[in-house]
């Protein structure tokens, strides 16, 4: 698809190169995500795209997520999730238009992985620590205040009739502070402090405040209601993979994880080894990331264009994986996305 795009809308000249990382490689080699990959990718990209690779369902000794540890490594604090679709129903059945933008805290949380097994009077309990900092949660909260003014920016290129939100920027900030008022208090405080203290964020973008229980009722409920939503690494991780059933399928849903410097484009799906090689797995997730990839690295014309052609293919109907109740193969999804190009 990236190939597919014209000059007019994509004046540079792509290139790519193949880097290893997952658990198929640590098999072989004893480490997930080896230094070579993370060398090229400081050295050699100006972005990546990250596969669906396996993780074993269980503790294997040595092994870690690479896709965690390449956030970590390359700094991508933020992960960016659009939950887009023309006419989904919502639990109540109504058909509704979403353009939902979810931003998670990529970095703490509850996913720091410190966790311990203990032993008391009444037997075993676990314990896991929980990080919330006020370095993390501005950054995020900035994430989601220019990325609202960008969002603005992009539809203003677009017609009337092409738009699903027609209201002003609007950041919705997540957390269960009535009850974890240490933790997500700070978490809520900063991200208000980030608006509070800048006059642009506060002229042209609207706030508000759910919690987390609520705000999957309400997601559910009135999806439209939704521009950007900014949570906690993992209210966000639960939120974005709900909200994936409000479009029909994981196989549509995107994902980037961005940071000041770089950004790595990444489906929210896993992998599928029950359809490896069978030529039926949805492409549209992978599609939509490189895009997101491209708007992030400065290449919005060549991002939007992708956009409306992934658009067009499924409102048409035509051609839908059997994710989505089709029968259409892989490789006709994406060259129908590249005819629409």
């Amino acid at each position: 698809v990236l190939e597919a795009l014209s000059s007019d809308v994509m004046p540079a000249k792509l290139g790519f190169i193949d880097l290893d990382a997952g658990f198929e490689y640590f098999q072989k080699h004893g480490v997930a995500l080896p230094q070579e990959t993370l060398a090229a990718l400081k050295s050699d990209c100006d972005g990546a795209l990250f596969g669906a690779v396996s993780s074993p369902s269980h503790k294997v000794a040595g092994y870690s997520s690479p896709i965690v540890g390449l956030r970590k490594q390359m700094d991508l604090y933020a992960n960016v999730r659009p939950v887009i679709s023309g006419s989904a129903a919502t639990a109540s059945g109504e058909k509704r238009a979403i353009d939902m933008l979810i931003i998670r805290e990529n970095t703490e949380c509850l996913y720091i992985k410190e966790e311990e097994q203990l032993e008391g009077p009444e037997g075993k309990y676990a314990v896991a620590k929980r990080r919330i900092s006020e370095f993390a949660s501005r950054r995020a909260g900035e994430m989601a205040f220019s990325m609202a003014l960008q969002r603005d920016a992009m539809r203003q290129q677009l017609a009337a009739s092409e738009r699903t939100w027609t209201g002003r920027p609007k950041v919705t900030i997540v957390h269960k502070s009535n009850v974890l008022s240490v933790t997500d208090g700070l978490w809520r405080e900063t991200v208000r402090k980030v608006y509070e203290s800048n006059p642009q964020y506060k002229a042209g973008v609207d706030i508000e405040e759910q919690l987390v229980d609520s705000m999957v009722y309400r997601m559910f409920r009135e999806p439209e209601a939704f521009d950007v939503v900014v949570a906690p690494n993992m209210y966000g991780d639960i939120i974005s993979d709900g909200a994936a059933a409000l479009v029909g399928s994981l196989g549509l849903v995107p994902s980037a994880n961005v940071g000041d410097s770089f950004v790595v484009g990444e489906p929210v799906h896993g992998s599928a080894p029950d359809i490896a090689g069978k030529n039926i797995a949805n492409p549209i997730a992978a599609i939509r990331s490189a895009a997101m990839l491209l708007e992030r690295t400065g290449y919005g014309s060549a991002a939007l264009a992708i956009y409306r052609a992934v658009d067009k293919v499924l409102s048409e109907g035509q051609i839908k994986t059997p994710d989505l109740g089709g029968k259409s193969t892989t490789s006709e999804v994406t060259e129908a996305v590249c005819k629409q190009l």
